[in-house]
This record gives C-alpha cells, sequence and structure tokens, in this order.
C-alpha cells in the first residue's frame, strides 16, 4: 500500500467529552499559591487535550520517535474530519467573541513545528471566520539589528496579545533554544539557562491573565521530503521551496533532539507542550482547532453587564 493510501485509511474518532472549566482542576493549589486573586477571580484554564493530542508536563520526558506521526487511531477520515472543524471554527468564533468582549484576558497560542511541519497552513484552516480585530498572528524570522541589542525576549514580548486577544506565534521565543542550539549561533553557556528563563517569562504571562497554550505539529521525516517534493514538483508551490530548506533537512536529528528539550523543559503545569501528529493534515487541523476551543472554553470568557440599566430605553425614530 502506499504512503498515501495508508494516511488516508480510514480509522475508528474516539468520543470527544464536552471540555469544562475544571478539567485540571488538579493543579489549582499552583496556581493558587502563585496567586489567589488570579485563580479565585478566573478558576483554571488548561484543558483535557483532544483525542490523539499528547501532552507533556514535567513528570513526563518527551520521545518524539516513540510518537507516531500518522496518528493510527485518530480519525475516521477526511471528509468527517473536515465536517467536524466547522463546528469546531464556530465554537472558536463564539468564544472569541466573548474574549474580545471581556477585556480582561488573552489566549498566546505558540506553534512550533520543523520546516514544513504546517504551521502557515494550520493557521489558515483554523482560524478562517474569526474576527480580525480579535486576532493577531506574529511570525519571528531573523532578528533585526534592533532585536540583536536587547534580551532574546525583547521581541516577542512586543507581541504577547492584549487582553481580549488572542494571539498566535508563527514560531516564537523557542527559536532561541532549537535553531540558535542547532546552528552553533550563540555557546551552549548562553542558551542552556534560556530554558528557566523561557518558563519564567510564560509563568508571569499566565500570572498576568494570558493562557499561554502550546502546540508542536510533529510530522515524520519521510514526510518532510514528500511535502518538499510537491513544492518542486508544483509551479503554484515553487514560490514556497527555498534551497536552504534542503540544508537545515541534514540537521533534522539535532533538531528532533533540540525539540525534545524543550518540549521536556519547558513542559510546566502552567503551559504544558501539546504534541499534534501533524502527517495527516486534516486531523492537525482538526486537533488544533479543538484544542484551542476547548482552552478558549475552558477559560469560559464572559460577556460584560450593561454600565447601565436598559431597562425602558427606547431607541427614537
Amino acid at each position: 500500500m502506499s504512503k498515501k493510501n495508508q494516511k488516508d485509511k480510514p480509522v475508528s474518532l474516539p468520543s470527544h467529552p464536552r471540555p469544562s472549566s475544571a478539567a485540571w482542576a488538579s493543579d489549582a493549589g499552583l496556581l493558587a499559591e502563585a496567586s489567589p486573586a488570579f485563580l479565585a477571580e478566573h478558576g483554571a484554564t488548561v484543558p483535557v487535550p483532544p483525542p490523539g493530542v499528547i501532552q507533556f508536563r514535567p513528570e513526563k520526558p518527551c520521545r518524539l520517535a516513540e510518537i507516531d506521526p500518522d496518528a493510527p487511531g485518530s480519525s475516521d477520515g477526511k471528509a468527517e474530519a473536515e465536517t467536524a472543524l466547522l463546528a469546531e471554527r464556530a465554537r472558536i468564533q463564539s468564544l472569541q467573541e466573548r474574549l474580545y468582549a471581556e477585556r480582561q484576558r488573552s489566549l498566546l497560542v505558540v506553534l512550533q513545528a520543523i520546516d514544513t511541519g504546517g504551521k502557515d497552513g494550520t493557521i489558515r484552516h483554523v482560524f478562517e471566520g474569526v474576527n480580525p480585530q480579535g486576532c493577531q498572528v506574529s511570525s519571528f524570522k531573523t532578528p533585526s539589528a534592533e532585536e540583536l541589542d536587547r534580551d532574546f525576549l525583547w521581541r516577542y514580548h512586543q507581541r504577547v496579545p492584549a487582553r481580549g486577544m488572542i494571539g498566535v506565534f508563527n514560531r516564537s521565543h523557542y527559536e532561541d533554544v532549537l535553531i540558535v542550539r542547532v546552528k552553533g549561533l550563540v555557546p551552549e553557556a548562553v542558551w542552556r539557562p534560556r530554558y528557566d528563563l523561557i518558563n519564567d517569562f510564560e509563568r508571569l504571562l499566565t500570572l498576568s491573565g494570558t493562557t499561554v497554550l502550546k502546540i508542536f505539529l510533529h510530522i515524520s521525516k519521510a514526510e518532510q521530503k514528500e511535502r518538499l517534493e510537491s513544492r518542486l514538483a508544483d509551479p503554484t508551490k515553487n514560490w514556497k521551496f527555498d534551497p536552504a530548506d534542503l540544508v537545515e533537512r541534514q540537521s533534522w536529528d539535532a533538531y528532533q533532539a533540540a525539540f525534545q528539550d524543550a518540549l521536556t523543559l519547558c513542559g510546566t503545569r502552567l503551559a504544558p507542550w501539546h504534541v499534534v501528529p501533524a502527517n495527516r493534515k486534516w486531523f492537525r487541523n482538526l486537533a488544533v482547532a479543538r484544542l484551542i476551543a476547548d482552552t478558549l472554553e475552558a477559560m469560559d470568557p464572559r460577556f460584560p453587564e450593561p454600565k447601565a440599566d436598559l431597562t425602558g430605553i427606547t431607541v427614537p425614530d
């Protein structure tokens, strides 16, 4: 059977329970100890991951080689997944409106993946229909001279979503322990302490009202090869092909090791990592959409009360 047919083979879709804002009540003590007022007002905000998504916290080290990027048993097929995606988009749109109206908290979605991992496609498919006034996507390329003159987190902090907003990081602060490490751009004595600094940064955001949802899109080396070849074969995708990707591909094992360390060392109780098997794009889109919708529902944003008593008010002709 060809690789393509294997990916399209129907498999069962586990039932998905309705998420609850109490889904991670076991961690309530940690937040209560760190910030009693925040927890008392807003409660916990990390949901149980949807079927097929693996969550990493401190007690569970990451082994990417043990995670199937095809996710057997994760979906009944492309058609069903695309139908379910419509429902998840509707949930995101409704909850985003409430978050924007409440204007008390924000959601930061961190997307990481190896080259061709599908970050752009995920953003395009999952956030279709979301009000652009309440959502901002930030992509981080090679830092500018201005950014290099400051601490490594400075440029990321500038793009953290404001209250009421959903922010999406297409690549993120983790690049400073990924590409920087693999390519040897700074000594290990510089990048090694950054794991703890990143955890401190995300804890600061969380206790300031920004829920940090971290998602790693997991693909196989064979899948990356297929996607690079498709960019070469399709004239409409030629613009996406960068010969530098072939150079980066030679460092596949080094990148996998760097990703594993980041997922293990920065999979905290306040901001755990979520690994989404991403060889099947239609499963990837559904899983990420569910994860975002479940997180927003766990945050439970509320429409604010009217500023005045509206009883008896009429609009004149």
